[in-house]
């Protein structure tokens, strides 16, 4: 009797030893991991389905680009073919894509201004939030490098600074509104591209974008220099752009898609062979509804 006793003993310590291993191990009956725990998990569900990839209403913030200019008629803003919130049936904008074609004429308001520069955004954004938009678009920073001069460029510091600002603006009126940030487009390929036709070179001696077009023919050292620091700077700025919507679990930067496109004449406005046409705003679009309805950010 002993002897059995003795043996039931030494088999229930085996099973709570082995039941011990496979805890620390982490595995459960169907072989995987139970290593996180049921908070952790939870935190973890919370953190996956903070963005909201259907949000419905939009605001849009920035530049020339943001206000379609010189996408329709020469040297005049056209909202109407806007890639954030335009109406136009050839752009499909990321409004009509999201919210439909009704609920883009209702829900969607742009707030961006031709010739803006990154210290402008933040005044841009307390004109927002009165909408209290869920999504708020950005598309900045071309206006800071696209200056009379390298010299006149606005410093990487105050961009950051600016920048930081301008969603403080925005996090102080709406801490759960989403911000999408697009990269600032690659000025010397439109340079590069630009350069191709001869109309387009001549409005750009009206003082397009100076510090990259100016003599755009000019292929010395000294004017590939200049264009150089040009690009190095928009660079830094995307990488401020980049850093900066990280420490915001509810900002998503493009992760340098509209400064990659390798975007030709076609998406180019024919009216100054700088600005998006309305193909190019609509590949504008394309890419932040594909960031925006993404099931994770871009790396």
């Amino acid at each position: 009797m002993r002897k059995q006793r003795r043996r039931r003993s030494r088999a229930l310590v085996g099973t709570v030893a082995v039941t011990a291993a496979l805890g620390v191990a982490g595995c459960d009956v169907l072989g995987g991991s139970s290593g996180t725990t049921g908070s952790e998990k939870t935190r973890a569900s919370r953190a996956v389905q903070v963005w909201d990839r259907s949000p419905a209403s939009i605001a849009a913030v920035g530049d020339s680009v943001t206000r379609g200019f010189d996408a329709c008629t020469v040297l005049s803003d056209c909202p109407e073919v806007s890639w954030a919130t335009g109406t136009s049936d050839q752009v499909d904008s990321l409004a009509v894509r999201l919210l439909g074609r009704a609920g883009a004429a209702d829900h969607s308001w742009n707030y961006a201004v031709t010739g803006a520069r990154m210290a402008d955004l933040s005044d841009q954004m307390a004109e927002a939030v009165v909408h209290r938009p869920q999504l708020v678009t950005v598309m900045a920073g071309a206006n800071d490098a696209c200056r009379t001069s390298v010299r006149a460029m606005t410093s990487v510091a105050d961009f950051r600074a600016q920048f930081e600002d301008a969603l403080g603006t925005l996090r102080k009126a709406l801490p759960k509104t989403q911000v999408y940030v697009s990269s600032v487009p690659n000025l010397k390929r439109l340079w590069s591209e630009g350069r191709t036709n001869p109309l387009g070179k001549q409005i750009w001696k009206l003082g397009i974008c100076p510090s990259m077009l100016a003599d755009a023919d000019d292929l010395t050292s000294v004017a590939t220099l200049r264009r150089d620091k040009v690009q190095q700077r928009v660079e830094e700025y995307n990488k401020v752009l980049a850093e900066v919507c990280a420490k915001d679990r509810r900002c998503r930067f493009d992760g340098g898609a509209v400064y990659a496109y390798r975007f030709g004449t076609g998406q180019l406005s024919r009216w100054d062979w700088f600005h998006p046409s309305t193909d190019g705003q609509s590949k504008l679009a394309a890419i932040a509804y594909r960031t925006i309805t993404a099931k994770d950010p871009v790396d």
